[in-house]
């Protein structure tokens, strides 16, 4: 018998005349026993709220963002051929970044455009899950016999709600980059159709963030065929550094 072995039962099973040390036993056994399940259930739980927390904030940032020092991208088609077939790198895409504002039934608020392309972006990027409708009218009107239907806009679910907004309302967009009329500069003013309303998790985006198409983000933002750069999924995020590196050579 091993030598562990014996004294582990000299103390579980002891004589008549000394059953002090048995319940002492059962007692610091069930002790060591609850403190190491304590242990394992808040570890399991801090694990789990690291890796939600984690993906709520990468879920609509990338891993990384590409972008030229001197503003705007020129000729960003072959820049993501370029480096699409890149090592570890799984899938880019195009966006835009703009400020502007949105307007409804007498409410304005700010609001950051994004502009994406649907079929590209959510291989990079997750928005986490849509309350109401979805990405797949954005960009497309529809012809109806007034006229055609104004393009759709995604918008958070805090913003929907701190505005009144529900889902196929028109939203009037404003962008802070006028345009000249023989009074001056006026606002740019385009209606938008509520194609889907999401909700990522977080207030900050749920209640700024609002997306359009990219080809309607360049159009609003009048940025013609460029974008604001190229976001960036890599099969692991520990390694962003190393892969911007050789991406910025």
């Amino acid at each position: 018998m091993a030598y562990e072995l014996l004294v582990a039962l000299r103390y579980l099973r002891a004589k008549r005349k000394q059953t002090f040390i048995s319940t002492n036993t059962i007692i610091s056994i069930g002790g060591i026993f609850l403190g190491v399940a304590a242990l394992i259930v808040v570890l399991a739980v801090m694990s789990g709220f690291e890796r939600d927390l984690r993906e709520k904030i990468l879920g609509i940032n990338s891993h990384i963002v590409l972008m030229e020092y001197t503003g705007v991208m020129k000729d960003y088609r072959e820049v993501l051929k370029e480096i699409s077939g890149m090592k570890d790198i799984v899938a880019v895409t195009p966006f835009i970044y703009g400020q502007s504002m949105i307007k409804h039934q007498g409410k304005v608020t700010g609001v950051v455009i994004r502009g994406i392309e649907p079929d590209t972006a959510f291989s990079v990027i997750s928005i986490g899950k849509m309350v109401e409708g979805g990405f797949e009218k954005l960009g497309k009107t529809t012809a109806s016999g007034e006229g055609d239907e104004p393009s759709g806009i995604v918008i958070g679910k805090e913003l929907a709600g701190n505005m009144g907004v529900l889902l196929n309302d028109s939203i009037e967009v404003l962008s802070p980059m006028g345009v000249p009329t023989p009074l001056g500069m006026a606002p740019r003013i385009k209606k938008f159709k509520v194609a889907g309303i999401f909700d990522s998790g977080f207030y900050e985006y749920d209640s700024s963030l609002a997306f359009l198409s990219l080809t309607d983000a360049q159009n609003f933002l009048n940025m013609k065929d460029l974008v604001t750069g190229i976001e960036v999924k890599l099969k692991n995020i520990y390694s962003a550094r190393e892969v911007a590196a050789a991406i910025e050579k």
